[in-house]
């Protein structure tokens, strides 16, 4: 078929595929050439009906930067009957896709893969930070442009913003794409105040941990290093608690490498396992995912013998909780990812108190990997609030608020340990540069797919899951 590409008033042919659906980009203008509207806003799918040239019906669906008028912009028309395959991304005038499409790197990115976007034709501009694991200069070595720390909000609305954690609390509307881990699906605290910000500014969100494959699996997570990270603070946590059992733990700070930790780690166990009857007994639940497996080499990197680390995953939680098992150990990493859906209870602070006075819990220290303490699906009940690099541990009371202290101190002669809650949502900063590199190297396919997000399945899904729960916001007032 013969597509046609309106510009400036002229017309000339250019020849796609049939039955292709085109995204459309164009930046305002003035013309009596409207559009019908279906849906509103900017960075929205609209479809269209309009008549151009002969009175052809033409089916357009526009993606990315949305206006109401199309005059003297590029704009690419197709047959009626059109699906959503092979679509073809906006070309400018004297331009090639690639290099329509510039990513603003916050973070998540390293300098190697920053060079690989560079090699297909991105343009690659990276907030300078003095607080980054990769040096500026690393990344200018790889022929990135280095711009002013913080300026993305205002760069053109056209460039993509890839960055990592959440951004500050504010309320301003934004009107960028944005690719980053923004913890608003899953009603945490604040969600609705976080997510409204995207369609107010006419912003996209695709969320980092949503990326998935067609079948359902992500494509990119910090789970493996998340849970070696978590179960290393909980051996230190032990052993701290160990040779100082009435101060927490100390502040930490990040590792250059693995092996670093590992030998922090070891040194700290020599010194407190003379202290305790055995080694520690370590109950990983969600043991055969990503964040489980690093979870369970961090406890064998360390020396703990096998026999002492037990791993549990759906089987054994098919049956509900709160479970005995947990107070019997002495650590508890948590590593089951949280859903949409509730759970049971994993542990909970009434059962800890029962094996408490019955001199049943031997439970010290947990390491919550999953770290969702606002969440209604949260199943560590136990706990509150987050803790840091600074204030890695959270003491738990277990006594209420009736009992006196002679309760106790009855508890601690009957062996009663003080309990900690390790609860860091960024764990893999204590393995910064190796983190980054393995999440990086799996995020790094789907990112070179950004130009044709309009028809990538990651990038599709994230966008569609976006859009579910804008319209959320709507069904329940959120939208403000």
């Amino acid at each position: 078929m013969d597509i046609r590409e309106v510009h400036s008033g002229t017309m000339r042919p250019r020849k796609v595929w049939a039955n292709t659906v085109i995204n459309v980009t164009y930046a305002g203008g003035s013309s009596d050439k409207w559009l019908e509207r279906i849906m509103l806003g900017k960075n929205t799918i609209l479809t269209a009906f309009t008549s151009i040239r002969q009175n052809k019906s033409v089916f357009i669906e526009i993606g990315f930067t949305l206006y109401s008028q199309w005059h003297n912009q590029p704009l690419y028309i197709c047959d009626q009957n059109a699906n959503r395959s092979n679509i073809v991304p906006h070309v400018g005038p004297n331009s090639e896709a690639h290099s329509e499409l510039v990513i603003l790197i916050q973070a998540s990115v390293t300098p190697s893969a920053a060079k690989s976007l560079l090699d297909k034709g991105y343009t690659i501009n990276v907030e300078r930070s003095p607080a980054r694991i990769f040096k500026d200069e690393e990344f200018e070595a790889a022929g990135a442009t280095l711009v002013p720390e913080g300026s993305w909000p205002t760069v053109p609305e056209s460039h993509l913003i890839l960055g990592l954690k959440e951004l500050p609390e504010e309320d301003t509307p934004l009107k960028h794409t944005h690719i980053q881990f923004a913890h608003c699906y899953k009603q945490q605290s604040g969600w609705q105040q976080v997510l409204r910000r995207f369609p107010r500014g006419g912003g996209t969100l695709y969320d980092l941990e949503f990326l998935t494959d067609p079948k359902g699996r992500r494509v990119a997570a910090f789970g493996s290093s998340a849970g070696y990270c978590g179960a290393a603070l909980a051996l230190l946590a032990y052993s701290h608690q160990l040779l100082h059992p009435s101060t927490p733990l100390p502040s930490v700070s990040a590792y250059p490498n693995q092996a670093a930790l590992i030998s922090a780690l070891k040194t700290s166990l020599s010194s407190a396992l003379p202290h305790a009857s055995r080694p520690p007994r370590i109950l990983i639940i969600g043991a055969l995912g990503r964040c489980g497996n690093g979870a369970v080499r961090a406890c064998t990197d360390a020396g703990i013998p096998a026999t002492d680390i037990t791993k549990w995953d759906m089987a054994e939680t098919a049956r509900g909780g709160p479970f005995a098992e947990i107070a019997e150990a002495d650590i508890f990493v948590n590593c089951v990812y949280l859903g949409d859906t509730p759970i049971p209870p994993f542990v909970t602070k009434p059962q800890l108190r029962r094996a408490g006075k019955e001199g049943a819990r031997n439970l010290s220290v947990v390491c919550d990997v999953s770290c969702d303490p606002t969440s209604p699906n949260n199943p560590v009940r136990i706990y509150d609030t987050w803790t840091s690099f600074t204030d890695p541990t959270v003491r738990v009371e277990l006594r209420e608020e009736h009992e006196h202290e002679e309760e106790e101190k009855k508890e601690k002669e009957r062996g009663g340990k003080p309990l900690s809650v390790i609860a860091i949502d960024h764990l893999p900063s204590l393995l910064p540069r190796e983190a980054s590199e393995d999440f990086c190297r799996d995020l790094l396919p789907s990112l070179l797919l950004l130009d044709r997000r309009h028809e990538a399945p990651v990038w599709v899904g994230a966008e569609k899951l976006f859009l579910e729960k804008v319209k959320g916001l709507d069904e329940e007032g959120g939208r403000g």
